[in-house]
């Protein structure tokens, strides 16, 4: 389901005042879960996205109640949060394997960092000297 929506508040029946504009809604419903993708516009006309996770749940009197989590997502955060997301699912729906590839990248940086110590740099430690038999 998608919309376009926008709100505005009439104060003192005369002056409209923007309250928060939304400008694009996304609703995703996921099993027991509904998830909102709402982009939405500063003062300044900048556009943000909010992502929240909306759950119905069951109250102790047996009230039922919405629990919600919110993300906040900046236009200068985008890409870095596309490329975060898109590695986790990755990682979920094909096993371990962008691990081993982040954990080799990894180590090849750690090791070409100390590329240029020598032997001499370190102690020699025996476990003797630490009492462990």
């Amino acid at each position: 389901m998608e919309e376009e929506a926008g709100l505005k508040e009439v104060i003192n029946g005369s002056k409209e005042q923007i309250v928060q504009e939304e400008i694009y809604t996304k609703v995703v419903r996921a099993g027991k879960r509904t998830y909102f993708f709402d982009v939405k516009a500063t003062r300044k006309d900048d556009y943000y996205l909010t992502i929240t996770e909306s759950k119905k749940r069951v109250g102790k009197e047996g009230k039922i109640f919405y629990e919600k989590h919110k993300i906040f997502l900046y236009k200068e955060d985008f890409e870095k949060f596309s490329e975060g997301l898109k590695d986790a699912v990755d990682y979920i729906s094909n096993g371990n394997a962008i691990a081993r590839r982040e954990t080799a990248l990894s180590e090849e940086i750690v090791s070409s960092d100390h590329s240029e110590l020598s032997s001499g740099d370190f102690t020699n430690l025996d476990f003797e000297d630490l009492d462990i038999k």
